[in-house]
This record gives structure tokens, sequence and C-alpha cells, in this order.
């Protein structure tokens, strides 16, 4: 590639990724844009004219598509609320398929960018400016995700439901959710032995279908959520009957992966062997049966460490197709491959012969290795006050995402604290976990940084905080280690690893921020309030009648006259600060929603299902395909769904 001319990189539009975080002032400039935004498009686009548009900014506590969630679960138990609402929400993150399964509105879009590469308009690098030109998007929607689910979650002959139960849908719906728990989310590690690459919803899907009658019915019954301040909503029997079955398969599991590993590590030294890039590297060792190293080449591929090269910095952009440009985008692709190519050698893990594999899934003594590699429990003993812990921990876990996902943050505190998560045959005891969250209060701004930023990102704190994780002498500096150790066991890649960082402690984090918010200015202060929404609209909105008659008082909530709303209810006031009637034209006023509310678990009553997306040709076509294809579980060597 020497001499070649390519594209120059495009640049990161901010230093550190880490502001785009709560508190930043990065954050609290981007509000204002967005404020600003609003503004601009009610005042100037006819489209916008009657539109009511919520912001919820960074500064309102919680994750964004859970915010929105409550609001679509808010308005639907209002009465004359149509059924047939559309709802379209956007994003990457797959969570969103499960919030919007939550919902049980049939209605619900989910609009997904495919990706986008810049664009320049001249071939002229010195002197060039760059548009970005979106790929197309695609819509994930859950009126047919929900039809695959009902044809993938069918309920065997041979396995009747229980008594008078009778099969349905929307509380299949619930279990399914409860199951993808399982396999991890952002606030629980998943069991070690359901990965899901490897299949593990495939399982947990076939075990439910073949097990439902033996389990006695439903695993949730997400109705009595708000009636009952237990865990009546779990029928905790049932779900630790059932993940124990799942358990049963873990020996076979690991056997598997075992097995797998096995036949890569030799393929990969085979390939080794028979490359010109390796220059007669020479394998040293190879085999699981130890701790060791079990691959290894004399002479890798160099590799430069301070080139900090990642894949999210090998794109290019691309240019027009003038003259010339063809050969650069050409040699742009090829070093673009080349590079992630040398990325990929350089996390290999197998190729630079630095991974372990101490647990050794699959051989004979891998729950006490893994207790004692992860845990460092000795004896039989220890291993079973540890199990009894994960279990009691990660089944808190477990109910906490489950009302997350229904009915908003059960508690701002709780956190599961520890790294890795039990088996799932040692689940055993889950029914006799007794659970109550408490409702506390969430962070302030700048102390959710303090919980979540690196000292490397310590700049997009307030300086009065920066010591904190800073100074060598700072007395939370063990909570921001600059050297920590990263657990690769059994894994192959370096990004696989997990970080062993230590998990904050609230009491001493709140403690010190105590003392040093004095010291803030006046500026920064403001940006570490934590804020309610606001409801913007135009003047000549019918609901501009209500809020000119509102006085401005930021403690005074009034109800909003659903008359004037199109439906939507909540509570607003005035807010001076936000609020710019004369200026801009715009009315803003503080919305909150209303609290306490039971959300229901179901479809709602007159709603219009959609026409099924499958016809019985169709349903034939893709069985046969599956059927040709041999679609199996990679783990359990069985077609999916099937013993």
């Amino acid at each position: 590639m020497d001499g070649k001319p390519v594209l120059p990189k495009h640049e990161c539009e901010v230093e550190d990724s880490n502001v785009i975080t709560p508190g930043t002032e990065f954050m609290y400039k981007l509000s204002e844009a967005l404020r600003s935004y609003i503004s601009s498009r009610i005042n100037n686009d006819p489209g916008w004219k009657d539109i009511k548009v919520i912001l919820s900014d960074a500064n309102v506590p919680g994750e964004g598509e859970h915010k929105i969630m409550s609001f679509v679960r808010q308005q639907r138990r209002v009465a004359g609320y149509n059924p047939d609402t559309r709802h379209c929400i956007y994003g990457l993150d797959a969570d969103l398929i499960m919030l919007a399964l939550a919902t049980h509105e049939v209605h619900f879009s989910i609009l997904r960018e495919i990706g986008q590469q810049p664009v320049h308009e001249s071939s002229n690098m010195a002197n060039t400016s760059v548009l970005w030109v979106k790929k197309p998007y695609q819509f994930l929607h859950i009126w047919i995700f929900r039809e695959y689910l009902e044809l993938d979650m069918k309920i065997s002959d041979d396995s009747d439901p229980p008594g008078n139960l009778t099969i349905d849908l929307e509380r299949i719906v619930d279990d399914f959710i409860l199951m993808c728990l399982l396999v991890g989310n952002d606030f629980l590690p998943h069991m070690p032995s359901l990965e899901i690459h490897e299949g593990a919803l495939d399982l947990l899907m076939a075990v439910y279908k073949k097990e439902f009658k033996n389990l006695g019915g439903y695993l949730v019954d997400m109705s009595r959520l708000a009636e009952d301040k237990g865990t009546g909503y779990v029928k905790l029997s049932r779900v630790e009957k059932f993940i124990l079955l799942v358990g049963l398969y873990e020996e076979r599991i690991f056997k598997k992966r075992s097995e797998l590993r096995e036949r890569q590590l030799k393929r990969l030294c085979n390939y080794a062997n028979n490359q010109d890039d390796y220059n007669g590297g020479r394998i040293m060792e190879i085999g699981t049966k130890n701790s060791s190293c079990v691959f290894f080449s004399e002479k890798a591929p160099a590799f430069r460490d301070s080139a900090m090269v990642s894949e999210e910095n090998v794109s290019f952009p691309l240019v027009s197709d003038d003259a010339g440009s063809s050969e650069i985008v050409g040699n742009t692709k090829e070093l673009n491959e080349i590079l992630k190519s040398n990325l990929r050698k350089h996390n290999d893990l197998y190729m630079k012969g630095s991974c372990t594999d101490k647990v050794r899934f699959g051989n004979a003594g891998w729950k006490q290795r893994y207790y004692k590699e992860k845990f460092s429990a000795e004896s039989s003993m220890d291993i079973e006050n540890w199990r009894r812990e994960l279990v009691a921990n990660y089944t808190k876990g477990i109910l906490w995402v489950l009302v997350y996902y229904y009915s908003g943050v059960p508690s701002w505190t709780w956190f599961y604290p520890y790294h890795y998560a039990p088996f799932a045959s040692d689940m055993k005891g889950l029914a006799q976990v007794r659970v109550r969250f408490e409702k506390d209060s969430p962070f302030k701004p700048f102390d959710q940084l303090l919980a979540v930023l690196p000292p490397r990102s310590a700049h997009a704190v307030p300086k009065v905080y920066q010591t904190l994780m800073t100074d060598e002498q700072s007395s939370m500096i063990d909570l921001y280690p600059s050297d920590f150790d990263i657990d690769t066991d059994g894994k192959r890649f370096q990004w696989q690893g997990l970080c062993k960082l230590p998990f904050i402690e609230v009491g001493r984090l709140l403690s010190e921020t105590k003392e040093l918010e004095k010291n803030l200015s006046e500026a920064e202060s403001e940006r570490n309030r934590n804020s309610i929404d606001q409801l913007y609209l135009g003047r000549t909105h019918k609901l501009a009648s209500q809020i000119f008659s509102l006085r401005p008082n930021p403690n005074e909530m009034v109800n909003i006259d659903t008359s004037l709303s199109d439906g939507i209810v909540g509570f607003i006031c005035l807010c001076n600060q936000y609020t710019n009637i004369e200026d801009h034209g715009i009315l803003c006023v503080c919305f909150e929603m209303i609290g306490g509310f039971m959300h229901i678990p179901c479809l709602l009553p007159g709603v219009n299902v959609p026409d099924k997306y499958f016809v019985c040709r169709q349903l034939l076509n893709l069985i046969s395909w599956m059927h040709n294809s041999g679609m199996k579980s990679r783990l359990t060597d069985r077609p999916i769904g099937t013993e």
C-alpha cells in the first residue's frame, strides 16, 4: 500500500465519545439545540403546525426508550384511547423489541438505520466537502414479529395446557420476554451456558414448549404487577423448575463447546503452518487439558500497538465517480480490509499465544473450577454459600428488569453486585427468594457521571469533581483504577474479555459530592439538576387556551384538559425558564406523566389486528426451507424447537 493515494480519515465530531453521557456540557448544549430546533420547526414548517412535541432531555432521569414506553403505557389507560394508534420508535438497540412487545400494542414499528457512509462532492482531496448519504432504513413491525412468535412458540399436542388453562398469546409474549432476560441484558450477565450465538433462545423456547404442562402453566402474570406489592406477578416455583430443566442441557452444551474449540484450534494450527504470513511459524503446544497457552506461533505477525486502530476508525468516506476517484476508493477499501485484518489478528488470543482455559467447561470438575476461579471458593461449603448468594441476587435482578420493562424503575440504586452469573443448574432455591424494592431517588447528573466515567474522561465532569477520579490522594481513587484485570479465560478475542472494574459505592460517592456541590458555578449547578419533560406546541393549537390561563408557579401542576390535547393526559405547569411565548411564538410548559397507573398487558378491546402476514403456502415454504437447510442448534445437534 506504500505510495498509493487513499481518502482522508473521517474524524469523529467529538474527541471523547464518553461526553455523550447525561450531565456533560456537551449534552446540555445538545438539549439547547433540540429546543431551538423544535421551536424553528413549529414556527416555520406547516407540517408541524398542530404537532405537540415532548422533549425529555438528558437531565430527566431515565433511559430514553423507557421514558417513551412509560408514556405509551400511560396513554393506553386513558378513556377514549384509540387502540389502533400507530407508534414508531427509532433505534438500533435490540432491547427496543422487548420493550415494544411488553406494551402489547400491536401497531408498533421500530425504525432501524441499516448504515450510512459519507460521500464527497469532488475528488479534490485538498479541498473537499463531505455529504452524508444515508442508506435505506428498515422497519421491524411488531405485529409481524408477534406472528413469528406465535408460530415458533406453539405448544405441542403432547404438552396440552394443564387444567382449564387456555393458550393466550399475550401471556406467551410475557413469558418470552422473561426468557430473553436469561441470555443477558444491560443489567445482568448471561448464564455461562446460555450464549445467544450458540442458539440459547432456541433452547429456551424448546424447553418451554416441551415442558409447558409439566411447569403448570405460564411463568408470569404481569396483570398482577400493580396490585401485588410482593412477587405474585412471577410464578417463582415455575420459573425455578423451568431454569433447572434448562440446566439439564448444560453438560451437553459445555462438552459441545469444548469440542468446537478443539476443532477450531486444530484448524488454526493447520492454517498457521501453511501460511507464508507466519514466516515459518511453528506450533509449540496444542490442547485444552491444562490452563496454559493452547496455541503459539514463534513468528506471529507484527502489529504496532501504538497505531490505536479500532474497527470504529478504519472506515473511510467514499467519493463521487469523478476521474481518478475509482482508484482512490479501491485503495481505501484495500487499506480498510488490511487494517481490519491486522486488528483481528492483534486481538486474536489464539494467534498471540496468550489464551487460557482455566475453567475448562465440558471437562470433569468444571463447576468447582468455575467457583474457584471466579469467586475464590475452595471448599464445598464455600461453593454452596456462593451459590445461594448468586441465586438470591440473580433472582432479584430478574425481577428488577421485569418490573423495569413493564412499570418503570423499581429502584434507582439497585445493581447486580457480581461480574459473573450462576449456572442454570444451580438455581435451586429461587422460589424461596423474597424481594422488595425500595423506591429511592435517582442520582444527580454529576453523581451519575462519577459513577460511569473512567479517569481518562475526567475532563467531562466539573473541575471540582475531577480530583476524585485522578488525584492519587483522593479517598475514592480505588474506584477509578488505571490498571485492572480483563478476564479473557476461555475467550478467543480480547474484546470478548470481561473488565473487572470495582463497583461504585453509592454512600462514599454521595458523601464526597455533597460537599463539592457547594463549589459549583451557577452554570454547573444548573446542569446538575434533575428536571422534568417539556411540552412544546404552537400558539394556534387548541391547547394554548389552557396554557395561557396557567399561573407562573412551577409548583402548581394542573391536569391537562384532554378535550384540548387530543387525548394526551398528564400534568402541566408554566416554567418561566423555558417559556418564551412573546419571543418565539412557541408555547412550552413542564409536563409530567400521571404516576400509579396500572399497565394493561394485553390487547385493548376494539383493536384491529393486521391480517396475517403468512399464508399457508408461505408457511409451508418456510418449514421446507428450514428442513432442507438442516437448520439446527449449534450446541445441541437437534432441529430448532424439537427434541
